[in-house]
């Protein structure tokens, strides 16, 4: 069920619609991770959102979610968007431990940086 008063906070898991997309890019309902914190999320009703996929092919910018998690698969870090949330029919899913956070902060850091 969609949520129009959920926001969005760094470590969650949510469903979203990531079209209309061009080229490579993640298309379709599909999960996401949030990157951006809640504070930012709530001020502009956007949000960063890497995309996850179950298809795991070991690329560098790929993190793994733990298998006690609902969702399967890995989190493809150089694949962050930004995105309206409020019209992208999001759903919570579920929240990520700390520890896949950091990893997915130490890969943006190598991207970025």
């Amino acid at each position: 069920m969609v949520n129009q008063s959920y926001i969005p906070d760094r470590g969650h898991i949510v469903k979203l619609n990531f079209n209309p997309t061009q080229g490579h890019e993640q298309k379709g309902l599909r999960p996401a991770f949030v990157i951006s914190p809640y504070e930012y999320n709530v001020k502009n009703s956007l949000a960063l959102f890497m995309p996850i996929t179950a298809q795991v092919k070991g690329y560098p910018f790929e993190v793994s979610l733990p298998l006690d998690l609902k969702t399967y698969g890995v989190i493809l870090v150089d694949h962050i968007k930004s995105l309206d949330y409020k019209v992208r029919l999001i759903q919570f899913i579920e929240i990520v431990p700390e520890d896949v956070i950091q990893e997915v902060q130490a890969k943006i850091e190598v991207l970025i940086f």
